[in-house]
């Protein structure tokens, strides 16, 4: 199976103290977001979970313990924009957060990494033009280091919209003038543009459209074959395989003005507040009579098809 840490928070930029600590002990309890009262127990044992997959901002916490995470297959995906403190207020500085990708990239291999630009949205500031010099000057830097990008558009979702009311919808003669340039720019730089949850307007234009966290994505990764077994995707339009997250709402401190995870600031900063790197749970604690319940955990390698 594989583990997801990053469709409600950014773990390894304000939790991987909590998250090695559960390494290292072997297991995470979750609670459902929809239903508190119902605990799931995850082992964290290389036996049953065939990767664990990453969707951060910022690496840099997490390049400490890599040696250590180093018994478990790994999927990387960094999130590089082109928007700065207006945007994304306690991101790091691009620059840094791009040396921070090559020094992931160079550990965890070309195969396990993969670089995000996403949501992207057009505003006065943020213009086509921009997100194409951007763009490149950003593939010139990564070259290399990773062999995809995986962009999409953003969706107004009522937390984005109660969190960034200006935004508006990229037209679909602005998504195909981003995606077809950028297509043309990945090509250049040996980088496949891959859209997520998109559609397949863009695939004749050269962008891939088959997904961004696919069954063939993992196989990559680990080098080996998996017989995953079918699972209903969280919306219909997505191909990725998660579902497995560690992670909670309202907890990840990168305040972006287009996060869907954040209802608002006031209860990021509370459970923040009550965050306890040595507790079971990445916000709160299990409480007197609650019932875990036991995941069903099996590996999906199949043994006999190796990649290497």
């Amino acid at each position: 199976m594989i583990i997801n840490t990053g469709m409600r928070t950014d773990i390894p930029a304000f939790y991987s103290e909590w998250f090695m600590n559960r390494i290292r002990e072997g297991y995470v309890l979750v609670r459902n977001p929809y239903r508190q009262d119902w605990i799931t127990r995850y082992e964290l044992n290389p036996d049953v979970v065939d990767c664990i997959a990453f969707c951060t901002k910022n690496p840099a916490p997490m390049l400490k313990h890599i040696d250590e995470l180093q018994r478990f297959n790994q999927y990387w995906f960094v999130t590089i924009t082109p928007y700065g403190k207006d945007v994304e207020p306690n991101v790091p500085p691009k620059k840094q957060v791009m040396q921070d990708f090559i020094a992931l990239s160079k550990n965890v291999g070309v195969n396990c990494i993969g670089w995000r630009y996403d949501p992207i949205f057009i505003d006065s500031t943020y213009t086509i033009e921009r997100h194409i010099s951007d763009f490149q000057n950003m593939c010139n830097t990564l070259s290399g280091y990773t062999r995809v990008c995986v962009i999409s558009f953003i969706d107004l979702y009522e937390k984005v919209l109660r969190n960034f009311p200006q935004v508006r919808t990229v037209t679909p003669q602005e998504r195909i003038a981003i995606g077809k340039t950028f297509a043309e720019i990945g090509q250049r730089y040996g980088i496949t543009i891959k859209s997520c949850a998109e559609g397949n307007d863009l695939a004749e234009y050269g962008v891939d459209c088959n997904g961004c966290m696919t069954k063939e994505t993992f196989e990559a990764a680990i080098g080996y074959s998996l017989n995953i077994p079918k699972k209903k995707s969280q919306r219909t339009e997505c191909s990725c395989v998660l579902g497995t997250d560690i992670g909670a709402y309202d907890t990840c401190g990168h305040f972006c003005r287009y996060c869907y995870a954040n209802s608002n600031r006031e209860n990021v900063i509370r459970n923040n507040r009550i965050h306890n790197p040595s507790s079971q749970f990445i916000v709160g604690e299990l409480h007197e009579g609650e019932v875990i319940h036991q995941a069903k955990q099996i590996s999906w390698i199949d043994g006999q098809l190796s990649f290497f």
